[in-house]
């Protein structure tokens, strides 16, 4: 049941994200043939103002056909006829989609689990750390670092950091009483000064919101990194472990839907937002391509590209899409033997 709900999951994904599409390319008024919730056999349909709206058997996403999305087209409602922001926004509108229900996902999540307070308030103090070490204990106020005055959890990470991991002079209150201390920070393997130290975790509706935002950029950006590492070959432990393959999320996707809902939300955060920055790649065949091949058709002055050879491009991208698929889902599939 597990992985039929992975299935299920994953098709809500790309569903939202096609949902995107179709929006703005309505309000562009753009003529949409059909708008399909899940592939394969249609199940039942239904057409409203030229639409035809259909639930096809596998729950596995859905699919927008536009008038002249890839080819070409007299219709003056076609996808090619529309000016190139009535465009670039349609395309932007799937993984747009994406991140934003990433954001919404995790709003639950925070407000399970509490988000990060930034009261210079310490939390939890990890065993075996500088913090441990020297007997910092939960609920401890830092006061100040080397002299200078704290007030957020900001200030500590980065008066921490900034000591070069030379040792530094620690002003806490406890219990009503000040105490100095001295510390020596260590490097983490993000390469930051660290002492051991957690901040505080509080939970409301506000603060919620406010970290999933904060840690969606947070990820976007650790996701580009990984992009970048996996262009240079410099992905730790080699990008076939790096890289999971359908198979692959559903097993992850399985597992958390073991472990929990809030687990699950998180997962699929993720996920939602993997579809999203993977789709604003420059690579022929995604959004990201078609939004490249826009970005020529603007510095042209407005004058489009070969038909025949963005399809050939197009094609070719799908082709090593393809091939790459082909190829994590080998490596899925023996991880599993």
């Amino acid at each position: 049941m597990t992985i039929i709900a992975a299935i299920i999951l994953f098709g809500v994904l790309i569903f939202i994200h096609e949902l995107g599409h179709f929006l703005f390319a309505k309000k562009a008024g753009v003529t949409i043939h059909e708008f399909s919730i899940g592939m394969g056999p249609k199940l039942f349909s239904v057409e409203r103002g030229g639409t035809k709206y259909s639930v096809r058997l596998l729950p596995l996403g859905g699919y927008v056909s536009m008038e002249g999305e890839d080819e070409e087209s007299k219709d003056p409602n076609s996808f090619g006829r529309k000016t190139i922001l009535q465009r670039a926004s349609i395309l932007l509108a799937g993984p747009f989609f994406n991140i934003i229900l990433a954001i919404l996902l995790l709003v639950p999540v925070y407000m399970s689990l509490g988000s990060p307070s930034n009261e210079n308030v310490l939390g939890k103090i990890i065993e075996n750390t500088p913090a441990y070490e020297v007997g910092l204990k939960a609920n401890d106020k830092v006061i100040e670092i080397n002299g200078q005055k704290i007030t957020t959890w900001e200030d500590i990470v980065a008066n921490i950091h900034k000591s070069g991991g030379n040792e530094i002079d620690l002003k806490i209150s406890r219990d009503n009483q000040t105490k100095d201390i001295k510390i020596k920070p260590q490097k983490n393997e993000q390469g930051n000064y660290v002492i051991g130290i957690a901040p505080t975790y509080e939970k409301s509706i506000i603060t919620s919101v406010k970290y999933a935002f904060v840690s969606t950029v947070d990820m976007c950006k650790q996701m580009f990194m990984f992009v970048g590492q996996l262009i240079t070959g410099t992905v730790p432990g080699g990008a076939g472990n790096a890289v999971a393959g359908p198979i692959g999320v559903i097993g992850i996707v399985s597992n958390a839907a073991k472990v929990g809902i809030v687990n699950l939300l998180h997962i699929a955060a993720v996920i939602s937002l993997n579809l999203g920055i993977l789709n604003l790649l420059p690579i022929p065949a995604l959004d990201g391509g078609r939004l490249l091949f826009l970005g020529i058709e603007a510095i042209r002055g407005g004058k489009k590209l070969d038909p025949n050879k963005e399809a050939t491009i197009n094609l070719i991208g799908f082709a090593l899409l393809m091939a790459l698929m082909i190829f994590v889902t080998f490596k899925d599939i023996t991880r599993l033997f």
